[in-house]
């Protein structure tokens, strides 16, 4: 009520529409309080409701007691703003009937609409449309904030959402809800401190494995912001050809080439051992194409590197040929990934990388983003980084749903930029599951303020890079 009202006028026409459940309870209550405060508001219950919930009849009687309208009709027309209070996050079956007609229109009238916890019609779980739901322009959700009001399509049926103290307490939150968190700019504060006694070696040694011939980019863009995000030193290890074109592009960043012919021939590879040993995070996969050669290095820094290892792009795809030519059941392609990587290791797929992975098809993927996640990272201590309109990070039952980001970051390159991120935070003593949650916090942040600056058409993977410093400067000045 007190959100509503202050987004509304004393000559606004007001209805509420209410289930018969504890929902509805809820919105005979707004309807009071509103009522009293001298706004014109009227309660619409769709077929009567014969039978509320002993907590929604409570609120119809004190209502009722006051004056309120009751109304048993549709004439949602009659009014500009609707308040949905239909169904609340216990719906878990399709919208159909009476309900299903009211929704449809709610939707179609040229209403202001603010939903009741969740807009009626939404799987609190998982984001899903039963069937039929309601296109609010406000969400105001109580406690806490709801899984599906993040999920799509969930979100884009939430408007904005404000989440509401009604006076649980911190413990109570915590103990109650999802084992799932998300992000807002306060929590930049989780960024590595800087050390005013220090040198470049206190931020740590990130090492990107990245770049065939002619795929210089990808490396650079990594690199790039491993720096931009704080690292100290970044070497990265490449193709002789991509040499001049690095030098030139970021003479900040050491390099160190390979070739086909001599790098680790003959079993000798002390070389890449070393570089190994010299890194404090490591990148390997953006543009490192898929050759055998390639995949040598690859399987050596999997097995051999002490370092927390990212594994991204040609290396998602090369494990997912390689590992699995025998394997054809989800679980089991998770159960043998999960025995090869070891733990702490971050692997950051889209949805197609994913699908080759596990074996599973990217929609049914994209459609049960929590539930792959939880299945991928399901008793083993690998974060899976599964990047989406809504990327999810998780680790053995932890999950992270990030926020930040815009539809402008679809562009070559991005995931490039976000392996380097969460290394340039993992470089600096952030451990594998903390760097990547902020680290993909921190890249759609970056995007957002490119997409203000560039516009989402134009943006492009650099731009991101250029805004890494900008949200970082924006955390360090307090703003």
């Amino acid at each position: 009520a007190e959100v509503i009202a202050k987004n509304i006028g004393k000559d606004d026409r007001i209805c509420v529409v209410c289930g018969k459940g504890n929902n509805g309870g809820d919105g005979a209550a707004i309807a009071r309080l509103l009522f009293m405060r001298g706004y014109n508001v009227a309660i619409n219950m769709p077929g009567g409701e014969p039978d509320p919930s002993s907590l929604m009849g409570m609120q119809l009687d004190m209502a009722q007691a006051l004056g309120v309208p009751i109304e048993n009709r549709n004439k949602l027309k009659e009014y500009n703003v609707i308040i949905d209070a239909v169904f609340g996050i216990g719906l878990s079956r399709p919208v159909t009937g009476v309900y299903e007609e009211i929704i449809d229109e709610i939707n179609n009238n040229e209403n202001t609409v603010f939903s009741v916890d969740i807009p009626s019609g939404i799987s609190a779980d998982d984001g899903k449309v039963l069937n039929v739901a309601v296109k609010a322009h406000h969400t105001i959700t109580f406690g806490y904030m709801k899984k599906g009001l993040l999920l799509y399509p969930g979100a884009e049926y939430a408007g904005k959402i404000t989440v509401a103290d009604i006076g649980l307490s911190k413990e109570a939150i915590e103990r109650v809800r999802p084992a799932a968190v998300y992000y807002e700019p306060e929590d930049l504060q989780l960024l590595p401190p800087r050390k005013n006694y220090s040198h470049k070696g206190t931020y740590g040694r990130v090492l990107v494995i990245a770049g065939s011939k002619g795929m210089a980019g990808a490396a650079f863009l990594s690199a790039k912001a491993a720096y931009r995000t704080g690292a100290g030193l970044v070497k990265v290890l490449t193709c002789e050809a991509n040499r001049q074109i690095l030098q030139s592009l970021l003479p900040e960043a050491l390099f160190a080439a390979y070739d086909d012919e001599d790098y680790i021939a003959d079993g000798n590879c002390d070389k890449l051992l070393a570089d190994l040993k010299w890194a404090s995070a490591i990148v390997i996969g953006p543009g490192l194409g898929k050759s055998e050669f390639a995949w040598r290095i690859c399987d050596i820094v999997l097995s051999e590197a002490k370092a927390p290892v990212i594994v991204d792009a040609d290396a998602i795809n090369m494990l997912a040929e390689r590992l699995y030519q025998t394997e054809n059941k989800p679980e089991s392609r998770i159960i043998k990934l999960a025995s090869y990587l070891k733990a702490n290791t971050v692997i950051t797929p889209h949805l197609m990388e994913l699908s080759r992975l596990t074996g599973k098809a990217a929609a049914d993927i994209q459609d049960n983003l929590i539930d792959t996640a939880g299945a991928c990272s399901y008793n083993n201590e690998i974060v899976h980084v599964i990047k989406d309109a809504r990327t999810i990070v998780a680790q053995n039952g932890k999950f992270y749903i990030n926020t930040s980001g815009n539809n402008g970051m679809a562009t070559g390159g991005s995931g490039d930029v976000l392996t380097g991120i969460i290394a340039g935070l993992m470089a600096q003593g952030m451990d594998s599951y903390s760097a990547s949650c902020l680290g993909v916090y921190i890249h759609g942040l970056a995007g957002d303020l490119a997409a203000l600056e560039k516009s989402k058409y134009s943006m492009m993977a650099t731009d991101i890079i250029e805004s890494i410093g900008k949200v970082i400067k924006k955390h360090d000045s307090g703003t």
